[in-house]
């Protein structure tokens, strides 16, 4: 039967939706709170020119500060946070506040420089080394801010294309380091932080929700449940030249609050690099006694040299949005390139009405799993091989449309489904503006990237 607008909806939550709108309340009071507090008296500062440059300061430094540490809790691992925004959008705003901190606190170190050197640059250098070497906790917030530089220049676009994934990540660990560094100079030096009760309270309270989340959400979740459930390797099993699966057991994997769609940090602890965690999705729904992911042989991790039956397995998660949870239709569409596909092919387990978007190259993954969902579920597979018709393109060349009219011809109702993608960044990106073109509105296209 065709599809009409009188299709109801799939209940859901609005918790997600408000969540949201109170995270963005919170975010931008705190920026005008702390401006309002240095306002009472930096204003006046402003009609000299050595006294404003001092002022300016003090204001970068405490919106960079507040910043520094809204960064911090958007990446905690908060539950509330994590199943709002989802990861693929929490990274891109902690790259936007990431970045725009990091330019608040050099604003801040330059200022408050010229303006303790009388305004004069040419006395600026030695005024720096001064406050460096003679001012409480000088030291430690230059440590701090070398740790900060060091995350920041890594994740600029270009640096990150020469690195490896593992790399970036252990690296990216530095920019804790730096924060953590920069509390006893603004405890000791921060005027505006003790200005009054309530400035100290923000500021303690502040300080504390970021400690408290790291520790609770980054450290003792993970260690509980990696104590609880002690995961480790019982099978790998190659699924094309370059991709393979691996299955893991565990205790008590009915208690693990894993859903179709989502995915976990890995470690696998007797290999090279087992320190540095990996993101893959489970590519099979959580049976309660076995979990599976799907890895493509990427990077110097993902290749999973030496990984053998009985090795032990460190996780961190489960973490995304990708799952049933988030559909507002029953007709679902399922977009996914190359091991994209596997969370989708989990997702699939637990949809009716569902059609499957495969985009490979060679040969599709999973495939005799996916005629048994089509002969069980009713799922629809549509196959789309080869390689890419054009840069830019989502397709190959066996569709007879342009890349923007394509969904519409392969699945006719596709403006009454939630559409889920899941594959490469720039090519996740062209498939979300065709859905658009499409009609589906944006709360019901659910996007995961494979980026960082």
């Amino acid at each position: 039967m065709t599809a009409t607008l009188t299709e109801p909806a799939v209940r859901r939550r609005p918790l997600d939706a408000g969540t949201r709108t109170v995270a963005v309340g919170v975010l931008w009071a705190g920026l005008l709170l702390v401006t309002y507090w240095w306002a009472a008296d930096g204003i006046r500062d402003l009609g000299e020119w050595e006294t404003g440059l001092t002022s300016l300061g003090r204001l970068t430094g405490l919106l960079g500060a507040d910043l520094l540490l809204i960064q911090v809790l958007l990446m905690a691992r908060l539950p509330a946070v994590e199943r709002a925004f989802g990861q693929d959008r929490l990274v891109k705003m902690h790259r936007t506040v990431g970045f725009t901190s990091f330019n608040l606190v050099l604003a801040h170190l330059v200022l408050i420089t010229w303006g303790y050197a009388a305004g004069d640059l040419t006395r600026t250098p030695g005024e720096l080394w001064d406050l460096v070497t003679n001012y409480p906790a000088m030291l430690l917030a230059t440590a701090g801010t070398a740790c900060l530089v060091l995350t920041v220049v890594t994740s600029i676009r270009k640096a990150r294309a020469k690195l490896r994934y593992e790399s970036w990540h252990l690296l990216h660990l530095y920019g804790y380091l730096g924060v953590g560094l920069a509390l006893p100079h603004q405890l000791w030096t921060g005027q505006e932080f003790l200005t009054s009760t309530a400035a100290t309270v923000y500021w303690w309270s502040l300080w504390a929700a970021a400690a408290a989340a790291i520790l609770v959400w980054r450290l003792g979740i993970p260690l509980w449940r990696n104590a609880r459930h002690r995961l480790e390797v019982t099978a790998i099993v190659p699924e094309d030249d370059d991709v393979v699966s691996v299955y893991l057991t565990g205790r008590h994997l009915d208690r693990l609050p894993a859903r179709p769609g989502q995915f976990l940090g890995w470690r696998f602890l007797n290999r090279t690099g087992w320190t540095r965690g990996n993101p893959y999705s489970l590519s099979a729904a959580p049976d309660g006694r076995s979990l599976r992911i799907t890895v493509r042989a990427l990077g110097d991790g993902s290749a999973l040299r030496g990984v053998r039956p009985g090795t032990r397995v460190l996780f961190e998660g489960p973490f995304g949005r990708l799952t049933e949870s988030v559909r507002t239709r029953h007709r679902v569409a399922l977009i996914g390139a190359g091991v994209g596909v596997a969370p989708l092919r989990a997702l699939a387990e637990d949809l009716e009405d569902a059609v499957l978007l495969h985009r490979f190259r060679r040969r599709p993954l999973f495939a005799a799993e996916l005629h048994a969902l089509t002969r069980d579920r009713g799922l629809r597979v549509v196959d789309l091989p080869g390689h890419r018709r054009s840069p830019g393109s989502w397709l190959g060349d066996g569709v007879p449309v342009d890349d923007l009219t394509a969904l519409p011809y392969l699945v006719p109702d596709i403006a009454e489904r939630d559409v889920y993608i899941c594959g490469p960044a720039p090519w996740a990106e062209s498939v979300r503006r065709a859905a658009t073109a499409a009609g589906v509105p944006a709360d019901r296209i659910h996007v995961e990237e494979f980026s960082w």
